[in-house]
C-alpha cells in the first residue's frame, strides 16, 4: 500500500510507555497505529494491556487464523484503528495482517464477525510458490 510511516518507536514491554506512544501517534495524525511484539499470553507480554489502557475499544483479541492467532483489533475513541500484531508477522510470508489491512486501508470497519469468518480458510498452507491472494487463505 502507498503509505507514509510518520514515526517508529521501539520499547521493551513497558505498558505505560507503549500506551503513551499509541496516544502520541494518534495526536501526530496517524491513520493507523501498528503495535508489534508482546502479543502472546505470557505474563510479560504487555502490549494488549497497553492498547486497552489507551482507551481503545477492543474489537477482538485473537483471530481464527494461522499464522496470526494472537492478533488484536481495536479502535481509538477518535476512530483510528490500532492493531496488535503477533510475532509471526516478522517471519511468515502471509498472516492475519494481510487479510485485515485492506479493510483498514479502505476505511472499512473491522467487526468481530468479520474476523470470525476468517476461520474458514484461516490456515495458510505455506505453499512453496505463494499465490496469495489467489488462494483459499482467509476465504
Amino acid at each position: 500500500f502507498d503509505t507514509e510511516i510518520i514515526d517508529h518507536v521501539t520499547w521493551n514491554d513497558d505498558d505505560t510507555k507503549v500506551t503513551a506512544t499509541i496516544l502520541d501517534m494518534i495526536k501526530k495524525g496517524a491513520d493507523i497505529v501498528v503495535c508489534t511484539g508482546g502479543m502472546s499470553v505470557d505474563p510479560d507480554d504487555n502490549t494488549p494491556g497497553a492498547i486497552r489502557m489507551s482507551g481503545a475499544h477492543i474489537v477482538s483479541y485473537g483471530a481464527p487464523v494461522l499464522p496470526g492467532a494472537m492478533f488484536l483489533m481495536a479502535y481509538a475513541e477518535s476512530g483510528v484503528p490500532i492493531v496488535g500484531l503477533p510475532g509471526c508477522v516478522m517471519y511468515a510470508k502471509r498472516t492475519i495482517f494481510d487479510l485485515v489491512l485492506p479493510y483498514i486501508m479502505a476505511d472499512e470497519p473491522v467487526k468481530p464477525e468479520d474476523l470470525s469468518r476468517l476461520g474458514v480458510g484461516g490456515l495458510c498452507l505455506g505453499c512453496d510458490v505463494c499465490v496469495f491472494p489467489n488462494c483459499g487463505f482467509g476465504r
